[in-house]
């Protein structure tokens, strides 16, 4: 029997934490609002379900890999998680969107350097996945997309409370901003800690 609490209860810790979707998808609410914030939530799902799905259905060679890629994947995801961030600190206003817009396309590529979600989909599939479902391709792959679906819906649940910051705020959108960058470099950084 598929252990259903114990996998939710991993899901909502692991991708509902603080981290590069959820902290951009805030900062992002918080600026944008929630409406102009989804298709950069859209382009997390996109690319979520792509890492998802690869780190799936190549479980047992990732194990083999991960030694070999793990310290050019971090370099790659602070550079990224810290242009979001120099985006964020240098957002204007609230309502000033021209310069500073995240879209779909910033999403989607933030998922690839993203060591956050391999670690998520690769634990999920080895400790509650796999062993109950190896050999089964149709399971893996719903699974696989159970993780990226449920990934998104805990970034929309982030960029509602930024947008409600948004109105809570909106004379303080600076401060938001830098704390917002601030925090994203501390995801950055915590990737080599």
């Amino acid at each position: 029997m598929f252990p259903w609490a114990r996998f939710f209860l991993y899901v909502l810790v692991t991708a509902g934490t603080p981290g590069p979707n959820t902290l951009s998808s805030m900062s992002n609410g918080s600026r944008l609002g929630f409406r102009r914030t989804l298709p950069y939530i859209f382009g997390i799902w996109a690319g979520f379900s792509i890492v998802s799905l690869a780190c799936t259905l190549l479980c047992s060679t990732l194990e083999a890999l991960i030694p070999s890629i793990r310290k050019p994947m971090l370099v790659l995801g602070a550079c990224y998680i810290l242009y979001l961030a120099r985006k964020t600190w240098r957002a204007g206003a609230v309502g000033d969107t021209a310069a500073t817009r995240s879209g779909f396309r910033d999403g989607f590529f933030l998922q690839f350097v993203n060591p956050k979600i391999y670690v998520y989909c690769i634990v999920s599939m080895q400790s509650y996945v796999l062993p109950l479902y190896q050999g089964r391709p149709a399971t893996l792959l719903l699974f696989a997309l159970l993780l990226a679906f449920l990934g998104f819906c805990l970034n929309l649940c982030w960029a509602g409370f930024g947008s409600l910051l948004r109105v809570l705020f909106s004379r303080y959108a600076a401060i938001v901003n830098k704390v917002m960058a601030l925090l994203m470099v501390w995801c950055a950084v915590r990737l080599f800690l």
